[in-house]
Parts: structure tokens; sequence; C-alpha cells
């Protein structure tokens, strides 16, 4: 391999590792759920995305089967409500789907109610974009080398960045026009509520005067 060949790649590498740092395209955690409690994890994805995940419980004695009261439900759902994913008192699972509308996408986790309480540890992971794909078989059906299939990564790399900013680009849109049409909304309603205040200011001269006149000390 060529000297030139060899920067190539390494500045190829060094490229798609930053945009993916750049691209909020994973998100892997562990967190813990105590029984009878529910903990939702959110994930702004847009339509036509894909999107993988996959979840499981830690065993806090390794070498042993989970005790009983280390089960979840989880429900995987759309920002309309649409389910996409169902697991009902299960130790592990994974979910993958392409998004048919853009926004927000729960994935809820509900741990058993059990007695004594117990303290759940679930590892999650979340990914979305060109974090969803699978590489591997990509690499192996195409049967491309490794410059290949660095640049391959590198173009969806770039196709998903420029996409999610035309998406973040309509978004503003949609909240620039909300402000709008909410400060026209305020301007209308401030205009009510000085029209009422000096109305009602009117009313009480009116109601004064007519006294002070009946009383015959004006």
């Amino acid at each position: 391999m060529s000297k030139s060949y060899s920067i190539l790649l390494l500045l190829l590498v060094v490229v798609v590792v930053i945009l993916g740092i750049l691209s909020p395209l994973v998100q892997s955690l562990r967190f813990d759920l105590q029984s009878g409690h529910t903990k939702c994890i959110a994930e702004d994805i847009k339509s036509n995305a894909m999107t993988v995940g996959k979840y499981s419980i830690v065993n806090p004695n390794e070498g042993h089967p989970l005790p009983e009261s280390h089960k979840v439900t989880v429900r995987v759902t759309s920002t309309y409500g649409n389910n996409y994913h169902y697991g009902d008192t299960v130790e592990s699972g994974q979910y993958a789907f392409t998004a048919a509308e853009a926004g927000d996408y729960m994935a809820c986790f509900y741990a058993i109610d059990h007695k004594p309480v117990a303290t759940i540890t679930i590892d999650f992971e979340w990914k979305t974009g060109v974090a969803a794909k699978d590489w591997t078989n990509v690499a192996k059906k195409g049967q491309i080398d490794v410059m290949q299939l660095e640049l391959k990564k590198l173009e969806d790399t770039v196709q998903s960045i420029h996409d999610e900013m035309f998406y973040l680009r309509e978004r503003e849109e949609e909240m620039q026009e909300l402000n709008r049409a909410t400060n026209s909304k305020m301007a209308w309603l401030s205009f009510l509520s000085l029209c009422i205040c000096f109305s009602v200011a009117g009313l009480q001269l009116w109601h004064l005067k007519t006294f002070f006149e009946r009383k015959k000390l004006l």
C-alpha cells in the first residue's frame, strides 16, 4: 500500500469519526429502574430514517439466572402514538423500523411491581440514520475493499448530515411561524385588554360623577 494511499485512508477515517461525533446518531446508556416505576427515553427522528435499538437487563449476580423480579415491559411509540415495538415482561429485546413520520419517538420501560422493591439496571442502545446500517453486510454483499467502504460511509454520513440540516431548517420555519402566530394573538389580546380597562375606567368615572351629582356634591 503506497504512502499517499495510507494518508488518504487515514484522513477519511478521521473525517468519518469527526462527522460521527458531530451527528447525534447513536444513543447508548445504562440506567437504573425500580420495581413498579417507568422511565421513558425520547429520540428525535426524521421521516424515512432507519432506526434500530436493543436493550437487556444487567444480571446482578453473574453466573446465576436472573431473579424473577428482573423483568421489564417495553413499548416504543411515535409522536402520534403509533406502536412500533412491544415487549411484555422480558429480559432483553431489540427492534428495527423505518420512521413513517418525523418527530419524537419514545421508548418506555416499566419494571414489574415486586415486593420487596428491586432495582434493575438496563443497558439500552438506540441507533438512527447512518449508525443503524450494518456495514459488515454492506461490505460482504458489495465485495468492496476498505477504501471503498470508508468512502461509502463518508458519503452516507454527509448525506445524513445534509438531510438533518434541511430537517432542522424545516423545524425552525415551523417554530418561526408558531412564534409569529403567537405574537399576533398576544397583540390582539393586549389590545382587547386595554379596551376593557378603558371601558371599566370610563364606567367607574361615570358612576362616581352620577353619585356625586345625586348627593349635590358637584
